[in-house]
């Protein structure tokens, strides 16, 4: 998907139709257009054929965007849970393995990478509680699976703005949450991870539209995404003009929330109260 949308700017910088740059590497219009969405994978040999039309004659810059070719057709660890990761999900793991930054808003549950195994249980019974056991831990490896890579040193750091419903709503039960809540605590004291709650104190906020996602990559060249998730399907947003929406009401979000140095008291505050 990075290769992709970096294709895609560097056709549209030269005028390039999606039509003329099939042609030079043997494809269809349509077939431009799934390479630019990364919905397919690419041969290395068409990324430089594309990149000599689009002018690109920098060897380093050329070197760079072969490698992320030959990276974006490598496997990753996930892919061992194929059998129960859709494969828009699987996009976006690729994206969060690779990202130096990434800011969520999370409204119902506890983010993803912060949650107990015990917890991560609770989500995935409540949309899969009608499969058997087995699959449900399954499911379950793959979110712990998903918290050890971001435990590495390499991890990216993470920004996240919690509204407090989800904190007070018991996933798993009382003994789950505060579990999970203690967690929390031990996470907030992490130097790469920031935790943000929003009070039900601070009324109304911006982000009236749910939960969302926005990834930022090493190399200042790619563009930051948004990943919006549904139940049957994601949006990833790339255009400039809707990663500013994003990133505008991010910001609006962190200066609403109470500041990161408080999140620990208010914490322990949900614990005496709710848990």
């Amino acid at each position: 998907m990075l290769l992709g949308a970096h294709l895609r700017r560097l056709r549209e910088a030269e005028g390039i139709t999606r039509a003329d740059a099939g042609w030079e590497i043997r494809a269809s219009e349509s077939k431009i257009s799934r390479l630019e969405l990364g919905r397919v994978g690419f041969k290395v040999r068409d990324v430089e054929d594309l990149l000599t039309l689009y002018g690109v004659d920098d060897v380093e810059e050329r070197d760079k965007l072969i490698a992320l070719a030959k990276e974006a057709n490598t496997p990753g660890w996930w892919h061992r849970f194929g059998d129960v990761l859709p494969g828009w999900f699987q996009s976006y793991l690729g994206l969060e393995a690779t990202a130096s930054l990434i800011r969520t808003y999370e409204v119902q549950f506890v983010p993803g990478l912060l949650q107990t195994r015990d917890y991560a249980r609770g989500v995935v019974m409540l949309g899969h509680g009608h499969t058997g056991p087995k699959e449900v831990e399954h499911r379950v490896n793959l979110r712990v699976s998903r918290q050890k890579n971001f435990q590495k040193g390499t991890a990216p750091r993470l920004w996240t703005v919690v509204d407090e419903a989800a904190l007070r709503r018991p996933i798993g039960g009382t003994k789950v949450m505060r579990a999970q809540l203690e967690q929390l605590i031990e996470f907030s004291e992490l130097p790469n991870i920031q935790i943000q709650i929003i009070p039900f104190a601070a009324g109304g906020h911006p982000a009236a539209g749910g939960a969302f996602t926005i990834l930022r990559f090493p190399d200042q060249e790619l563009p930051d995404i948004v990943y919006i998730e549904q139940l049957t399907s994601a949006l990833y947003l790339d255009k400039r003009e809707d990663v500013d929406l994003y990133t505008a009401t991010m910001e609006r979000l962190v200066v609403q929330a109470n500041q990161p140095n408080k999140t620990k008291d208010f914490l322990n505050n949900i614990l005496k109260e709710d848990f």
